[in-house]
């Protein structure tokens, strides 16, 4: 939960400690992907219900986690993703309206909400935060928990310049970062309740299919998920002996 954990041990802070049953890859997404949701929207999106939430990269590790909660807020989702099974996904997820961008143009989808969108969760950068910018309604609010397009760079992550604040003065709207590990006061209680809604079954938590195993892969993982073939969250199972313990079980 903590910077540096790409590792077999490591030492954190105790307020970044929070107690599991077991390290079982639902919980592990959990406690990143959906607390990254969770706290984002209720504490910088101010999400309540009867709005339009836009989620970029849905099918992902936190964009699946996004989709749902918003929905069981009461709102209205929309959602980006790039695929007809990661869009069969989020529909079975209850999404609303899911723009397929490699079979459909984003832009022109967006304009089917004339008022605009409410609450933007985006993950993507460069051009979809572009297109999420211009789809803000009046008083909206975009959420910027990553930047995986830009990642990749040949020089690895290469800011780009956005020299739009007039429109964001225009339409009072509010573009905001969001890092988990700034959050952490608010992790137990977020935590318990993404939980209880996982135990109670309203909430689903999708696991890609892909195995990786030992210290080792963690780099294959990322540039795995870097290519956009996951779908849900990524895990690596650290210690190989307790993925065969649970092939016992």
């Amino acid at each position: 939960m903590s910077f540096g954990c790409y590792a077999e041990f490591v030492k954190v802070p105790s307020k970044h400690i929070l107690p599991i049953p077991r390290p079982d890859p639902e919980i592990v997404a959990l406690l990143t992907s959906g607390l990254t949701a969770s706290v984002a929207l209720e504490k910088v999106g101010q999400m309540k219900s009867g709005q339009v939430v836009l989620v970029t990269a849905a099918a992902g590790g936190t964009g699946q986690f996004a989709v749902q909660l918003a929905k069981l807020a009461g709102n209205k989702v929309v959602a980006t993703c790039g695929g007809k099974e990661k869009a069969r996904l989020l529909k079975e997820l209850g999404v609303d309206r899911v723009i397929d961008y490699k079979a459909e143009d984003v832009k022109t989808a967006l304009k089917e909400f004339p008022k605009g969108v409410d609450i933007v969760y985006e993950s993507v950068g460069g051009n979809m935060f572009d297109l999420c910018l211009d789809a803000l309604a009046i008083r909206g609010r975009l959420i910027v928990i990553g930047l995986i397009s830009q990642y990749k760079g040949k020089n690895g992550w290469t800011p780009l310049n956005y020299p739009r604040l007039e429109k964001l003065l225009s339409k009072s709207q509010n573009v905001s970062g969001f890092v988990l590990v700034q959050y952490g006061h608010l992790w137990k209680e977020h935590l318990l309740r993404l939980f209880h809604l996982y135990s109670s079954g309203k909430l689903k938590v999708v696991i890609d299919q892909k195995r990786f195993s030992g210290l080792h892969s963690v780099v294959d993982a990322v540039e795995y998920l870097h290519s956009g073939k996951s779908t849900g969250k990524v895990v690596v199972c650290i210690d190989p002996s307790f993925e065969h313990q649970m092939a016992k079980l």
